[in-house]
């Protein structure tokens, strides 16, 4: 049932992959009404949850002053450059991920902060969450790459502004989101950590 829409849009449209949904929308209303609705229950669940991790470090704690310490002592140094970083994006990248504009570079923002989170804080402590491990930051960088492949669905700010018709999901959300929030990261760690030698 979830299907049929699909394969009947691809035996029945000549037109490029850039019009699927709003045919879609228009041929079969209940389905991408559903996806739409998920979609997007999704993004602004995870994108809120990353903003409110970026609040935290701005207004809650030790604020940017203990976030700085932080970022320090693990050997991601300037530290304060680091704690403004990660609060600004996760801020900024959670906000737009959440309301879908320019998802696939917000989603790229989301994976560059789970590389960084997920190699110098988890990688050391295995899997699982629950032993302080990387599972978490995986799933969130999964997620994001998955949401600016499929794309942010009809009820996000991209569609509203007509983003979506320019190609911006599939290969080319995935290749923004995860080889470029990959890369990101990679270079923000090459260029900036440098742990103390017991964690190295």
């Amino acid at each position: 049932m979830l299907l049929a829409p699909l394969a009947s849009y691809t035996d029945g449209h000549a037109k490029g992959s850039d019009m699927l949904l709003a045919d879609l929308a228009a041929d079969y209303p209940y389905w991408t009404t559903r996806v739409g609705v998920g979609v997007g229950l999704i993004r602004v669940v995870v994108g809120v949850t990353l903003a409110a991790h970026g609040y935290a470090k701005f207004f809650k704690g030790g604020k940017i002053a203990g976030t700085a310490g932080w970022f320090d002592s693990m050997g991601m140094r300037p530290g304060k450059l680091h704690a403004y970083l990660a609060a600004s994006t996760e801020v900024g990248a959670g906000l737009l991920f959440a309301v879908g504009l320019f998802t696939p570079l917000a989603a790229a923002g989301m994976v560059g902060l789970m590389v960084v989170a997920g190699w110098t804080v988890h990688r050391h402590n295995g899997f699982f969450i629950v032993g302080e491990g990387w599972e978490y930051t995986f799933i969130l960088a999964v997620i994001a790459v998955g949401i600016a492949t499929t794309g942010p669905g009809q009820y996000s700010l991209d569609y509203a502004f007509g983003l979506t018709d320019q190609d911006f999901d599939g290969i080319t959300g995935l290749l923004i989101a995860g080889v470029g929030g990959v890369l990101a990261g990679v270079a923000q760690m090459a260029i900036f950590y440098r742990p103390p030698k017991s964690d190295a």
